[in-house]
């Protein structure tokens, strides 16, 4: 009996290392890439920009407030033509709840290499690879009250290198309507932990992340459009690796309540000027470490149903990032928008200096002052009996005997 216990042991023991797990950093890295070019501009605080389907995986409460179909495309190309390329779809499941899918591929295509041993080959004649990532997402949003979104997402992985490997994460936020334009917004994302399993056996895992975030909208009408600021901060629970934080430095990456500055520093955010016209400017710092982290960019809408946005994206170390994406609402483009949405609202904002209404015309409102005296004068004739000749002579507007020339017109 003795034995049979430490054969299992063993076998045990035995699998255990064979699946052995280890923790890393940044497993799955390539779910955090933005992909949108609007939140791109606004510093990649993507958790706090509504309407840019184009961040599902970091923002899938938005869909909690979709109205309609959209279908959304983007492309960049990084250093050493590496590209990413992403495509969404976004469609709404009733009042107060949407579905979203996304695809997108990460890599590089032609890269020479050389097996070991081989000699060098002559001229251009080299073997060729690709590296790529392949992700698959679905996210779900649902309005639970009037001030309250929830948003899930699942996200799958190919990675396909020097071996191949699959990978898998877990996402969950919600966002709350605090006062008028004030949201309020957290993510946590891996929640199932982010994971990925490699063809040689090698299992890699990276522990949840708590992000928190913010936005708030504040309507010019005397500019005819509308301010919108964004924030999200660092991660909250761990140490977390920054990208964009290059010197060594004791403090990097503690919890907020061990560095609350460090983790302000970590934050991200942007600024957008929307005109009612549709033209949008952005500008934004992807981190508040360095300043040569400045975003910037610019978006159009076309006819309500297309939307082009543009990115410009530095960076300390390597080189500017140019980011397009397209959005496109079939919906709208053969239908009118529905009533009571945004899309419905009128193009042109109330200016609050505006002409008096046309009701009246000016031509009635000088007249007026010189009819009033002929009226009082004919007051004391009135108390004499009238004939049926003079009743009718009443009745009947009598005709000017003068021509009174204003400064604008001739009334007669």
């Amino acid at each position: 009996m003795t034995l049979a216990k430490n054969s299992v042991c063993i076998a045990l023991i035995a699998v255990a290392s064979s699946f052995a797990a280890d923790r890393v950093v940044g497993a799955n890295a390539t779910l955090d890439i933005e992909p949108g070019a609007r939140s791109a501009a606004l510093g990649s605080a993507t958790m706090a920009v509504d309407g840019d389907y184009l961040g599902l995986m970091s923002n899938p409460y938005q869909l909690a407030n979709v109205n309609y179909a959209w279908a959304s495309f983007s492309h960049t190309e990084y250093y050493e033509d590496t590209k990413y390329d992403f495509a969404s779809a976004v469609v709404p499941l009733g009042e107060g709840q949407g579905l979203g899918i996304s695809f997108s591929r990460f890599g590089a295509d032609d890269i020479p290499y050389i097996k070991e041993g081989e000699p060098l080959p002559e001229g251009s004649n080299y073997n060729t690879l690709s590296y790529a990532d392949w992700v698959f997402s679905a996210t779900f949003g649902r309005k639970l009250t009037k001030r309250l979104d929830l948003g899930i997402g699942f996200h799958g992985l190919y990675r396909e290198m020097d071996q191949t490997g699959w990978g898998f994460r877990g996402d969950a936020g919600i966002r709350f309507n605090a006062i008028d334009e004030l949201y309020l917004s957290a993510l946590l994302k891996g929640w199932t932990s982010s994971a990925t399993s490699w063809e040689s056996g090698e299992f890699e895992y990276s522990s949840p992340e708590l992000y928190i975030a913010a936005s708030y909208g504040l309507p010019v009408p005397y500019l005819y459009g509308k301010l919108n600021l964004y924030w999200q901060g660092a991660e909250l629970l761990h140490r977390e690796a920054r990208d964009l934080d290059y010197e060594t430095d004791q403090s990097r990456g503690k919890r907020v309540w061990e560095s609350p500055l460090d983790w302000l520093s970590g934050g991200r955010g942007g600024i957008e000027y929307t005109f009612d016209f549709g033209l949008s400017l952005r500008a934004g710092l992807s981190s508040f470490t360095t300043l040569q982290s400045v975003t910037a960019g610019a978006g159009l809408v076309i006819a309500k149903f297309v939307k082009v946005d543009y990115a410009f994206e530095s960076h300390p170390v390597l080189s500017p990032v140019h980011r397009v994406s397209v959005s496109i609402s079939p919906y709208l483009f053969s239908h009118a928008p529905k009533p009571g949405t945004p899309e419905a609202t009128p193009v042109r904002s109330k200016n609050l200096t505006e002409e008096p209404d046309e009701d009246t015309s000016y031509e009635d409102m000088e007249r007026e002052p010189y009819e009033a005296p002929q009226a009082t004068e004919s007051a004391p004739e009135q108390s004499a009996p009238a004939s049926e000749s003079s009743v009718q002579e009443q009745a009947t507007p009598a005709a000017p005997s003068a021509i009174i020339e204003t400064d604008d017109e001739v009334l007669e």
